[in-house]
């Protein structure tokens, strides 16, 4: 469903999926409506952005390595050491992260600018919009 291009479709795929598994899955159907705004926000940001958002890879991947060690850092007698050493990791780790696609896009989430389907809303569209 996630991968649609755009939420229309996405709404439809969502709507056979719930038609066909409520009997067997009512649990997992009530979940998906229930937290469908928030399953498909992606769709309100830039599309190049979507790969990011669509993931919580990008949060736990640097932490992996920090976990490994935990153990390790449970021997340090001080604090200090134990951070130091943790903020070590994530710099070298930091290195292999990838770039986010889109990034020339940030200014325009920042300032609020409206997204749909992934596509800028330019203002002739809003005013097409409002006459519909």
């Amino acid at each position: 469903m996630s991968y649609a291009d755009t939420e229309k479709q996405c709404e439809k795929q969502r709507d056979g999926f719930v038609s066909r598994y409520r009997k067997d899955y009512p649990k997992a159907t009530e979940t998906l409506l229930k937290d469908w705004e928030r399953m498909v926000t992606f769709y309100d940001f830039p599309k190049e952005h979507w790969v990011h958002l669509r993931t919580t890879n990008i949060v736990e991947s640097p932490f992996d390595m920090i976990r490994l060690r935990t153990n390790a850092a449970r021997r340090f007698k001080r604090l200090d050491n134990a951070s130091a050493m943790i903020w070590k990791l994530l710099r070298i780790g930091e290195k292999a992260w990838r770039r986010l696609k889109g990034a020339e896009l940030l200014r325009d989430v920042y300032e609020g600018k409206k997204f749909i389907d992934g596509k800028i809303v330019k203002k002739a569209d809003k005013l097409k919009a409002v006459a519909a």
